[in-house]
Order: structure tokens, then C-alpha cells, then sequence
């Protein structure tokens, strides 16, 4: 069958379509936001085809995968096992890089286990294999009469009970074992958990270090390396400082040994691996002086730190006795105390004593002499001690984060550091210089980079041969990642930095690194987040999945993309429930043609986005100008922003647009206007806040992450519609208040299932399932609730409406109506108003807030910035959004946005394009000026593709 065949398919919207698709190609589905293009892809195919593979398997495997619901639709032909690609964040988890997520850490860590050549941290030898005199004439050099005891390691973080191994030592006539760090007696040892890891060494010999010890020693060193495979123990029982030596790896100077090396030394998330310090994350919290001293400008005692001034008599006591001690003032403004005064008073006296007055219970005075522990040593042992979740939230409020002193953000402990790939090491030549690469310096480079280095490894002899095969698998996978646009992403970038889009092309690339054929491939909008330029490559990668066999259906708005598929599928007419048809389906050029469809229209360039009448900016109006920016790959960047304007900030992925705008603008903005919390990334000065009196930061990140939360809860229409249903005459009779009217709390909601409308049902075998609540039956309220009515509809009905329904039901409500207005003018009129908010998409959730910024009163000195606003929109509701950013505009706000989509590029203002490249090749400021200034630009790459564009207009 050569088509994957649909019949009947009611998803959501979907008004019974029915349709072939071709299978083996690539398909486009497009059309308005909310016409069912997800309905349709995600929603009926892929949930068909996973539950269909899901249902084939075993009771046992089912349990551990997520059985779709089954999709109401009549029939489906020709489906293959589904797998989806969406365009959510990876991951919330600290420990997950692009590099876990792509599996090459994995190979990395084999790789250097393999063939890398281990350093000494301390003196950079490589490390040599050592003999028994070696070993003996090193602990001959511990203090004499030390209690030493020398033990073989048989086994490290192995499971198992090791009965007959316990019984096999007796025999040889070994009394002690030391497991998991305890001496044991063998004849009465517990019996050890054969699921747990267990830690064992073998006592061999227990004396004291003296010179006669020495034959006896290199006896029980031989038998501890026979015993251990090359490995020993020396311990010294008092102190239990213990020293491993080895028959193969050390250092000829110190001695410092590493047992063999094995992939779990490389991962930071092993306690063998992971940096002691930081426990694998990189980072570390600490008490931030800029945050413990919250008002630097005033004195101690009127409340440079918060808790330490007059109204706290103890901690008064303390600085009052300090202040005489150390002779200043108390009422003196904390910055202008010395250097050495402000040192003494966060970190204390050290070891100084000083006379403090204390008033006992009977308020007579008393002295007594100590150090004085210092404010945030003080603020450290509370943190340590306490396990009160209160305390420790509000102790937070003055701690930051640092990258970890000790690995230096690596994430490895030392010895994983020192394990170096490259150059052939020259032992001790040139006083003990490195040679080559340790795996954090080879994660850390960018991809591009990183294939490089590793197309040019050489390695020699056996080294080769064993690398040559991990080498292979890792080059396939950087050179995918490379091709879908992500060079200038590194293997250590954590994963919860990434954007939507990147975090769906690193799946994509993985994707294409497992080679597999006759397989479904459902996308989201692949193309979010990319540059025109990287476009070309990511329709390459798309078409190059097609071409190993597989049916590849992409849910897309970009006009390159549409034009590059084998097949169009046109949703539509409008949306929600004006959508869920078919309007047209055939090739680009059959799509072009179609006069019924909008999408075919743009196409074909018989509608189009106009370029608008330009707002003017000249040298002599007010400016905002970020000055000295130098966050990640920024190089010293000056932004400059017309007040009042429409300004789009432009560049290729990885130029450093979200960095300048949102890490480092955005924060210090919002620092300055708002009061907000949050650090900068780092700049030198920011001038000409002056002219706006607030920042408004719109983004993708979820509106809730909850099914509580929804559009009607989070635009605050929730409110005037339950003060609506509290004023009906019913309702005040029964005396019913608008809390009557919320699901979140008791009352007037369903108890069984607590406002949820779904119960939860443990399946053993199978995954939790959501069925609706027995007594309200999914409608969240109990009947007394339910029986009050505004114009004929109960509270659940109307959270079952549509904006455009809910519009034409409160037209005479003024409050609603104007919030309803503006979720209609950013093309939100297709979603419920309690549609659960963990089912909206990142650019749904971010219309949402974008909306409510809307819907407030504008003062016209609002700097509105927006990252990518058109993600999810089609040409129709990005014409929509426009309109509605030109109102803004024009009330005198300032507009900024991080934008690739062309059509909103050639309508803005003025334009600051970043790059030239990704990465390190980015990081400046490339060109700026209005859309035909930049387009006239050489060096940029979107001026390239925006004088198409105008050529075009």
C-alpha cells in the first residue's frame, strides 16, 4: 500500500475528514492556528499508529509505556509505527546536556575509558605503571609505628551476595574483610543484599610501619595484587587515609594512582565521576554579598542587612560591640565603611577575639570575649542546620549561583579531568606538559569545532583500532547536528537552556543517527528558532529521512518548506470550530493554484503582507543603547533601540540575539523598572531607561503547568464572570458569593473529584488512566452550583465556550469583553476559555500573556520585548499580529522583538542584524538600520534573504 489512508476522523475539530496521504514522502500540513493541523497529524496519526504498535506488545512491556487514547476516527490504513518530535523544551533536569541527550557523552566516555592516557593532576606525567618495590618504599616514607593495614579490592560497586567468594578466602585462610568501609570478621559476616553494590577488600596484613616491615610488606603487596587483579590498598587504620596502588597506572613523582579506567569516571552522573564539590552539576549556591547587603546606601543600624538593624536587639548588640571594637560607626552609610570594616562585619573576626555586652534575663549587662562568626558564615551554619522548608525558602532570597570552584563548571572529579586523547604523550619532556584533549575540554568546544577535532585524531597502533569504530559514531552524530543547524551549540550546554526548536532538532538529528526506515515521523514545526540560511539545511535533513524510506509529516508555516514538500495537506477555512476541513491537498503548485485556499493565495502572491508606511527614526529622538554587553559569545556589543518604534533584533542561530535581549537587556531593564530580582548577564552600562516606565517580558514558557490552570484563570476573566454568577438574582437568594463559583476551593465545586472534572485510576499493567468524574460528570461543579444560569448557560458551560462564542455571550459586559477582544486580535478566538493550559503550545501560551499585557491600560512608555512571537502562526494570523504590535506602537510603546520570520522583519522599523555566524563566530553586531539598509548590508546573511522579500513586494 503506497497511501496512508484516513476515513472519518472527528479529533477535537476535525469535521469527518477523510484523505489518502502519500506514504515514503514528505507532507506538509498548514492552515490557520487552530484549523486541526495537530488534530490531524499528532492527535489522530501518530496517536493511531503508537497505540497500534504499543497494543501489539506484551502486558508486561505495556506497562512501561504510555498507551495513547484511541483517536475517533472510522478507519486508518497504511499506518507505520509512529514516532513524534515536538517542539517542547528537552528538559527541567540540571544533569541533562545536549551531549546525554544525544547519547555521544556516552560514547565520549567510552572513548577516553578506551584509549586515554591518564595525568597525574598534581605534576601532568602521564601516569606508569608501578612495582611492588615502588609501592613498599612509598609507604616506607609514612610517619613511623603508623598502623597500616594493606588490602586488595575484589570488588567496587558490584552486586551480588559473594557467598562463595567468601567461602573460597576462608579456605585460603583469610580471617577479616573490610565491606562497604566496615571490617568484618568472614565467619561472622551478615549476609549482603545480592541487588545492592557492595564495596570489598580482603585484609591481607595488619602491622606497623618500620624499616624491618619491609620484606614483609612486599609479601603482602604481591599477595594483594595477585589477589586483586594489580590493585592494592594501603590504610592507615587511625586516621583511615588510604592510598590505592597499582601495577599499572602512576605517577613517578607522587605516586598517585588511578585504578583502570572506566566509562563511569567520565559521567558526572556517577558518584565515581562526578565532582565531590558540586556533585556533578557545575554550579554551586553561595551566599551573594550583593544580596545579604540589600541596601548598601543605608547605615548598619538603619537596615543595610535586612534582620540586622535596631528593631533585632541581639544582632544590634553584636554590631554595636563590633563597631567599638574595630572604632566605626553604626549610623555610617554601609558603602562608605572601609573595605576591611565591611569584610570584617560579612565574614568575621577570624580568629581576633573581641569583648561583646550581652543583657541576661534580669537586663543587667554582661560581657563575654569570642570571635565574631560574621554575617554570612552565620547565614551558612543556618542553612546547613536547618531542614525547615520555610526557613530554607526564605534563606534562599540571599543566595546566587557560581560555576563550581573546584571543576571549574567541568563537572569531573580531578582524576577524569587529567585523562587526556590526542598527541602521543612525551613522558616528563618539556617539565611535564599536557598533551592533547580531557573530555570536558572537547564537550565544551562547539559542534562545528568539535567534528573538526575529531576528523583530524590520530591516534597510533592498538589506540586506533580501538577507537576507530567510536570515532565513526560519534562524527555521524556531530555531523547531523551540525546539518540541522546547531553548530554553535556545545555537548556540555545544559539542556535546560535550549529552546523549543533546538531541543526538537537535536531529537531530529538523533533521530537520523539511528537509521531507521519505515517509520511515521510526526514534526512540529521543525523550522522555530532557525534562520533562512540554516533552513535549507533542515529541509535537507528532512528530505534525506524521506530518502531512507520513511514517512515524514511535517505541521508547518514556512513558505520554504511548503514549497520544498512532496505534498501539501491545506486545513482551514478558519478556526476552531469554523476549521477541521480539508480545503486543499496536492503539490506545492497544485496548492499555488487553488483559489479556495489562503495558504495557496500567499503562495501564489495574490495576497501578501504589505509593507507598511515606515515611523521614521532619526539620530535626535530618544534611544535606549545597552553598551559593553559580553554575556557568552557577546563581543563588548553596543544594542541600540529607537524609542517608540517597531524593532526587530535579526541574526542566524546562535548569534547571540537571545543573550543580548533577553538575558542581558531584558534583566537589567527590568532590574531598573520593575525591582525584579534576577542577575544580567554581564554589561557595562545601559542609558535611556528614562523614556519607558515599565518592561513587559513576553515569552514561551507555559502560562501553568497544571490542568488548574487555564486562558479564563490566567487573562483574570475567571473573576468578572464568577462576580457575574454571584449577582444573579438565584444566586443571592441562595446567598452564593463568587468563591461559590471556583473549582479551587470548597464549596461550590464537585468534592469527588476536587474541580478536576477527571479522576485519576491506577492500572496496574498499564499507565494511569484519566476517566471523567462519576458524579458531575467532567463538568467540575456539584448540582446546586449548576443549577444557577446567566442567560440560560451554567459556569461549566460558559468555561466550555470558545473566545468567539464567550464574545458573542458577554458582547453587553464590557470588562469581559475587552479581555475577549484582545485574545481574538493576537488569533487566539479558536481555544476554550478552560482549556487546560498544559495543552496549549509554547506560541498559544505565549499569545495568551501577550493578550493580557493587551488588555491592560497602556501608558504609551511600555518597552514591550517578545522572543519569536509569529511561532504557530500561518501568513494570515501573523498579518493579524502585526496589526495588533502597530497599535501598540502607535499609543508611543516600544516594541522589540527577537524575530526570523521575514514577513514581520520587513515591516519593522528598524533592525539590528547580529552574527555573522553562530557560536564564536557570532557574538556582534553586523548591521543595523532600516529593512533596506540591512538588506544592502555584504556581510549579513539575513539582508540576503530580506532583499528578496522587498524585491518581491
Amino acid at each position: 500500500m503506497d497511501a496512508i489512508r484516513i476515513r472519518g476522523a472527528r479529533t477535537h475539530n476535525l469535521k469527518n475528514v477523510s484523505l489518502d496521504l502519500p506514504r515514503h514522502q514528505l507532507v506538509v500540513v498548514t492552515g490557520l492556528s487552530g484549523s486541526g493541523k495537530s488534530s490531524l497529524a499528532f492527535d489522530t496519526l501518530y496517536a493511531e499508529g503508537q497505540r497500534r504498535y504499543v497494543e501489539s506488545l506484551s502486558a508486561y512491556a505495556r506497562q512501561f509505556l504510555q498507551l495513547m487514547d484511541k483517536p475517533d476516527v472510522d478507519l486508518i490504513e497504511g499506518l507505520s509505527p509512529a514516532i513524534s518530535i515536538e517542539q517542547k523544551a528537552s528538559s527541567h533536569n540540571p544533569r541533562s546536556t545536549v551531549g546525554t541527550i544525544t547519547e555521544i557523552h556516552d560514547y565520549l566516555r567510552l572513548l577516553y575509558a578506551r584509549v586515554g592516557t591518564p595525568y597525574c593532576p598534581d605534576h601532568g606525567l602521564p601516569l606508569q605503571a608501578q612495582n611492588v618495590s615502588q609501592m613498599v618504599d612509598a609507604v616506607l616514607t609514612w610517619p613511623a609505628e603508623t598502623k597500616l593495614a594493606v588490602l586488595a579490592p575484589i570488588a567496587r560497586a558490584r552486586k551480588g551476595s559473594f557467598e562463595d567468594e567468601c567461602a573460597s578466602l576462608q579456605a585460603q585462610g583469610y580471617v577479616r574483610l573490610r565491606v562497604d568501609g566496615q571490617m568484618v570478621e568472614i565467619d561472622s559476616m551478615p549476609p549482603l543484599k545480592k541487588n545492592e553494590k557492595h564495596d570489598i577488600d580482603v585484609v591481607i596484613d595488619r602491622l606497623r610501619v618500620r624499616p624491618e616491615s619491609k620484606q614483609r610488606l612486599a609479601e603482602s603487596f604481591e599477595t594483594a595484587l595477585q589477589l586483586a587483579d594489580g590493585r592494592a590498598i594501603a590504610l592507615d587504620m587511625d586516621s583511615e587515609r588510604e592510598q590505592i596502588y597499582s601495577s599499572r597506572y602512576a605517577c613517578p613523582v607522587c605516586s598517585h594512582s588511578l585504578p583502570e579506567l572506566e566509562p563511569r569516571l567520565f559521567s558526572f552522573n556517577n558518584p565515581m565521576g562526578a565532582c565531590p564539590s558540586c556533585d556533578g552539576i557545575g554550579q554551586v549556591g553561595f551566599f551573594d554579598p550583593k544580596r545579604v547587603v540589600a541596601f548598601p546606601e543605608l547605615s548598619l543600624a538603619a537596615g543595610a542587612i535586612r534582620g540586622w538593624d535596631r528593631r533585632n536587639s541581639f544582632a544590634h548588640t553584636l554590631l554595636t560591640s563590633l563597631a567599638a571594637h574595630y572604632g566605626f560607626d553604626i549610623d555610617t552609610p554601609f558603602e562608605n565603611l572601609s573595605e576591611d570594616t565591611r569584610h570584617k562585619v560579612l565574614y568575621g573576626s577570624g580568629e581576633e577575639e573581641i569583648q561583646f555586652f550581652y543583657l541576661n534575663e534580669k537586663g543587667k549587662s554582661t560581657t563575654k570575649r569570642h570571635a565574631f562568626e560574621g554575617v554570612i558564615p552565620n547565614l551558612e551554619r543556618r542553612w546547613r542546620d536547618t531542614d525547615s522548608a520555610n526557613v530554607r525558602e526564605e534563606l534562599g532570597k540571599y543566595r546566587a549561583i557560581k560555576t563550581c570552584p573546584d571543576c571549574g563548571g567541568s563537572r569531573l572529579r580531578a582524576e577524569a579531568r587529567h585523562v587526556l586523547i590526542g598527541d602521543d604523550p612525551r613522558a616528563g619532556q618539556g617539565g611535564g606538559e599536557r598533551h592533547g584533549q580531557a573530555i570536558y575540554e572537547v564537550e565544551a568546544m562547539p559542534l562545528s569545532t568539535c567534528l573538526e577535532w575529531f576528523r583530524a585524531l590520530t591516534l597510533t597502533g592498538a589506540k586506533q583500532e580501538i577507537a576507530q569504530r567510536i570515532v565513526r559514531e560519534i562524527e555521524a552524530r556531530l555531523s547531523f547536528l551540525n546539518n540541522v543547524g546547531l553548530n554553535y551549540l556545545s555537548l556540555d550546554r545544559s539542556a535546560d537552556t535550549i529552546s523549543g526548536g533546538e531541543a526538537q532538532r537535536i531529537r531530529l538529528a538523533s533521530q537520523i543517527g539511528s537509521g531507521l526506515t519505515g517509520v511515521m515521523y510526526v514534526l512540529d514545526e521543525p523550522s522555530i528558532g532557525l534562520h533562512q540560511r540554516d533552513n535549507d539545511r533542515l529541509i535537507a535533513t528532512l528530505q534525506h529521512l524521506r530518502d531512507l524510506g520513511n514517512s515524514v509529516i511535517v505541521v508547518e508555516h514556512d513558505e520554504d518548506m511548503i514549497r520544498m514538500a512532496d505534498w501539501v495537506v491545506d486545513m482551514g477555512p478558519g478556526a476552531g470550530e469554523h476549521g477541521g476541513q480539508v480545503v486543499a491537498q496536492g503539490t506545492p503548485q497544485a496548492i499555488e493554484k487553488d483559489g479556495q485556499s489562503l495558504t495557496g493565495q500567499y503562495l501564489s502572491g495574490s495576497r501578501a503582507i504589505e509593507v507598511p508606511k515606515r515611523r521614521p527614526v532619526q539620530e535626535d529622538m530618544p534611544w535606549l543603547t545597552l553598551a559593553g554587553a559580553s554575556g557568552n559569545n557577546l563581543k563588548n556589543v553596543t544594542l541600540r533601540v529607537p524609542a517608540g518604534r517597531l524593532v526587530c533584533v535579526t541574526g542566524v542561530s546562535g548569534s547571540g540575539k537571545s543573550t543580548a535581549v533577553n538575558d542581558t537587556l531584558s534583566v537589567a531593564a527590568a532590574r531598573a523598572l520593575n525591582h525584579a530580582q534576577s542577575e544580567p548577564a554581564p554589561y557595562a552600562s545601559l542609558t535611556g531607561l528614562e523614556h519607558f516606565d515599565k518592561i513587559i517580558s513576553v515569552d514561551q514558557s507555559p502560562i501553568g503547568r497544571t490542568p488548574r490552570s487555564n486562558p479564563a484563570t490566567y487573562t483574570g476573566l475567571f473573576t468578572p464572570i464568577r462576580e457575574l454568577f454571584a449577582g444573579v438574582p438565584e444566586a443571592r437568594t441562595r446567598g452564593y458569593d463568587p468563591g461559590r463559583f471556583s473549582f479551587n476551593v470548597k464549596g461550590g465545586r464537585c468534592e469527588a473529584c476536587q474541580g478536576d472534572g477527571v479522576v485519576k485510576v491506577e492500572m496496574h499493567f498499564l499507565p494511569d488512566m484519566y476517566v471523567p468524574c462519576d458524579v458531575c460528570h467532567g463538568k467540575r461543579y456539584n448540582r446546586e452550583t449548576l443549577e444557577i444560569r446567566y442567560r440560560g448557560r451554567n459556569i461549566s458551560e460558559v468555561l466550555d465556550l470558545t473566545v468567539e462564542q464567550a464574545l458573542e455571550y458577554f458582547e453587553s459586559v464590557p470588562a469581559i469583553a475587552r479581555k475577549l477582544h484582545t485574545l481574538v486580535d493576537v488569533g487566539l478566538s479558536y481555544i476554550r476559555l478552560g482549556q487546560s493550559a498544559t495543552t496549549l503550545s509554547g506560541g498559544e501560551a505565549q499569545r495568551v500573556k501577550l493578550s493580557l499585557e493587551l488588555s491592560r491600560r497602556s501608558t504609551g512608555r511600555t518597552l514591550y520585548i517578545l522572543d519569536e512571537p509569529t511561532t504557530g502562526l500561518h501568513f494570515r494570523d501573523i498579518e493579524m499580529l502585526l496589526q495588533v504590535l502597530n497599535q501598540l506602537v502607535d499609543s508611543g510603546n516600544t516594541v522589540l522583538i527577537i524575530e526570523h520570520n521575514l514577513d514581520v522583519i520587513k515591516t519593522a522599523d528598524w533592525l539590528v542584524d547580529m552574527g555573522p555566524e553562530g557560536g564564536d563566530g557570532g557574538g556582534r553586531v553586523v548591521a543595523q538600520g532600516t529593512p533596506e539598509d540591512v538588506a544592502d548590508s555584504p556581510e549579513s546573511h539575513t539582508g540576503r534573504y530580506l532583499a528578496r522579500v522587498l524585491q518581491r513586494n
